[in-house]
C-alpha cells in the first residue's frame, strides 16, 4: 500500500516534538491534544503532502484544523437541534451559528483550493525539469488526483473528506485505547514486553518496528479490537442501496432507503459478547485467553463490531513509539 511508508516516515521524524517541548515547559502531557495533533499532521501529509506543523508546541493550533472543528461541532448540533426549522432560518438570514459555519468552511475551501493549485505549479516545474520521479513526486493522495485529471472541485471534496474522515476517527480510537489501557496496568505491562520482545538487545532505542514486525504482534491486535469493539470512533452509521436488496435476516431494503447500523451498541451486546462485555478484556479475541503470550487470534467477523482488522490496520503504527 502507497500510504504506509508515510506512516513510519512522519512518526519517525516528529514522534518527539510534541512531548519533548511539554518536558522542557514542565506541562501535563495531554494525550489527547497530542493524538490530535499527530492524527491531522500524518493525514495532511498524506493526503496533501504538506506538514501543518501541529506537533510543535510552540505554535497555536492550525487555522485550519480550527476551522474543521468549527464546521464539524455547528454541523453536530444541527442533527441534535430540537427544531430543525430554526438553523434553516439562521443560514437564510445568514446569521449565528450558520453565519459561522459558512466563514468556516469557506476556510477549509480557500485553503484546500490554494494547496491543490501550489501542488499543480510544482508538479508542472518537475515535469518541465524531465526529472519526474513518481516515487517522490506522487506519493500524496492530492498529486496521484491531479495527475489522473479529475476536475479541481472534485479533487477539493475528495481531500477535504479524506481529512475528516481520517482525523478524529484516528485520534479518537488511540485515545480511547490508550485511556483503557491507564485503567487496566497489567495489560499495558505485557503490551510494553510484547513490543520489547521484539526489539533486540542491539536495537536502537527508538528504532521504529517495520510493518511486518507489527503484523505479528498478537496482543497488540487484540487492544485494538477491543477499543474498537467498546469505543468505536463513529457510534452509528447509515448507508444507501444503489438498489432493491434483502439484508441476511430477511428484511428487504429498496434503493435510496437509508438503512442505518449502531456500532456502538452492537459491540455490548450480550447475545454477541457475553456476560463480560463492558469489561476491556483483549484475551477475549485469542482461540486460547490463557494463552495471551505467543497465541492464535480468533477469526472474528469484521462485521461483527466496527469493520474490525479493516479499519485499524496503521493503528499498530501510532502504538508502537508511545511505548
Amino acid at each position: 500500500m502507497w500510504i504506509r511508508p508515510l506512516f513510519f516516515f512522519f512518526w519517525g521524524a516528529e514522534c518527539g516534538i510534541y512531548s519533548q517541548g511539554m518536558v522542557k515547559t514542565g506541562k501535563v502531557l495531554d494525550m489527547q491534544e497530542l493524538l490530535r495533533r499527530f492524527a491531522l499532521d500524518v493525514v495532511c501529509k498524506v493526503s496533501l503532502g504538506t506538514d501543518p506543523g501541529c506537533l510543535e508546541p510552540s505554535l497555536p493550533n492550525s487555522p485550519l484544523a480550527t476551522a474543521f472543528d468549527i464546521a464539524s461541532m455547528i454541523c453536530a448540533r444541527r442533527g441534535a437541534a430540537p427544531l430543525f426549522i430554526i438553523w434553516k432560518i439562521k443560514r437564510a438570514l445568514k446569521i449565528g451559528t450558520e453565519k459561522t459555519l459558512k466563514e468556516a468552511i469557506e476556510h477549509v475551501h480557500q485553503s484546500v483550493a490554494e494547496i491543490i493549485q501550489s501542488k499543480k505549479e510544482k508538479l508542472k516545474r518537475v515535469q518541465e525539469k524531465d526529472d519526474y520521479n513518481g516515487v517522490d513526486c506522487e506519493e500524496d493522495l492530492l498529486s496521484r488526483l491531479i495527475s489522473a485529471g479529475h476536475d479541481e472541485e472534485l479533487i477539493r471534496d475528495m481531500v477535504i473528506s479524506f481529512i475528516m474522515a481520517g482525523r478524529d476517527t484516528t485520534s479518537a480510537a488511540m485515545t480511547w485505547l490508550f485511556w483503557s489501557l491507564s485503567r487496566y496496568p497489567n495489560v499495558e505491562a505485557d503490551l510494553v514486553k510484547e513490543v520489547q520482545k521484539n526489539l533486540d538487545d542491539n536495537d536502537e532505542k527508538e528504532r521504529l518496528l517495520d510493518y511486518e514486525e507489527l503484523k505479528e504482534m498478537g496482543l497488540m491486535k487484540a487492544c485494538l479490537n477491543e477499543t474498537m469493539r467498546l469505543y468505536p470512533p463513529v457510534a452509528w452509521d447509515s448507508k444507501h442501496p444503489l438498489a432493491d436488496d434483502v439484508l441476511p435476516d430477511g428484511t428487504r431494503v429498496r434503493s435510496g432507503d437509508r438503512v442505518t447500523y449502531f456500532q456502538y451498541g452492537m459491540g455490548r451486546m450480550k447475545e454477541l459478547w457475553g456476560k463480560d462485555r463492558m469489561e476491556f478484556k483483549p484475551d477475549r479475541w485469542f482461540v486460547e485467553p490463557d494463552k495471551v503470550d505467543g497465541g492464535v487470534l480468533k477469526n472474528v467477523s469484521p462485521y461483527k463490531f466496527f469493520g474490525g482488522p479493516n479499519v485499524y490496520r496503521e493503528g499498530r503504527i501510532y502504538i508502537r513509539p508511545l511505548f
